[in-house]
């Protein structure tokens, strides 16, 4: 096993490209690493970053460069929380509706998590994450009122966006005919549902929807929907931080899928 090359680096920013993104954090940059569809071009550490050694010689053969903490933070968005380690990364190949669905069949059950005008960075990662760990098949978002996938959510999800493909829509309504057609059930959460989760019966191959928090689904998208249903509380505050509320849906949904 080779041993990890180091080079000294002193120079700022890496031409502006819009096929790579600089992901920061252990976690998002040993899970980069590890994934065979990306391409690492640079891998950054400062003093107050850590590294196993064997694990990242296992794979990459690209030079680590060392830099100071500032010449870190200046690649990077402001205040980021980059625990010293960063690496300039291509983004990950494009994945459609299609190709989950025919995925989907041939494990005949999943979930799939669609998020309709969700906007803040570290909720969708966070979303990612979630959707990591309870296995969900995919994320689909909105092209045009959806963040970039950068660092921001790369770092809030931990790894998870290595692992579960972000797929990028025009419209939500006509992705959700989309998946029916896949044989998916589309379940909207909504807080105006009279119906609650704990009392769906999970479809093997269930959709669920989240709207924006304060405004919720929209009107089509709530059409669009087989199904809406609400998580119950039993507590002073009538609401949940989407992410958390995403959490606790898969939670429910995959105990029987």
């Amino acid at each position: 096993m080779a041993a990890a090359r180091f080079q000294s680096h002193s120079s700022a920013r890496p031409k502006n490209n819009s096929a790579e993104i600089w992901i920061y954090g252990h976690h998002a940059v040993m899970a980069a690493l590890k994934n065979a569809d990306r391409k690492t071009k640079r891998i950054l550490l400062s003093k107050d970053g850590h590294l196993d050694q064997a694990q990242y010689a296992q794979n990459t053969e690209i030079k680590l460069e060392m830099v100071s903490p500032h010449q870190l933070e200046a690649l990077l968005p402001p205040r980021a929380v980059h625990q010293g380690i960063a690496a300039l990364v291509s983004k990950l190949p494009a994945v459609n509706i299609e190709q989950i669905c025919n995925e989907a069949k041939t494990r005949q059950r999943g979930v799939i998590i669609v998020l309709d005008q969700i906007t803040d960075p570290r909720n969708i990662g966070s979303i990612i994450r979630s959707g990591a760990f309870f296995g969900a098949l995919a994320v689909i978002i909105q092209d045009r009122h959806s963040p970039t996938l950068n660092g921001i959510i790369a770092k809030a999800a931990s790894g998870g966006m290595e692992k579960v493909p972000v797929i990028r829509v025009k419209n939500i309504s006509r992705s959700l005919e989309k998946l029916k057609l896949g044989g998916f059930w589309c379940l909207g959460l909504d807080s105006n549902s009279t119906r609650a989760l704990s009392d769906y019966v999970p479809n093997n191959l269930t959709a669920i929807v989240l709207g924006a928090e304060g405004s919720g689904l929209r009107r089509l998208v709530k059409q669009s929907c087989d199904e809406l249903t609400k998580i119950e509380g039993h507590g002073p505050i009538s609401s949940l931080n989407v992410s958390n509320a995403c959490a606790i849906a898969l939670f429910s949904l995959t105990k029987t899928i």
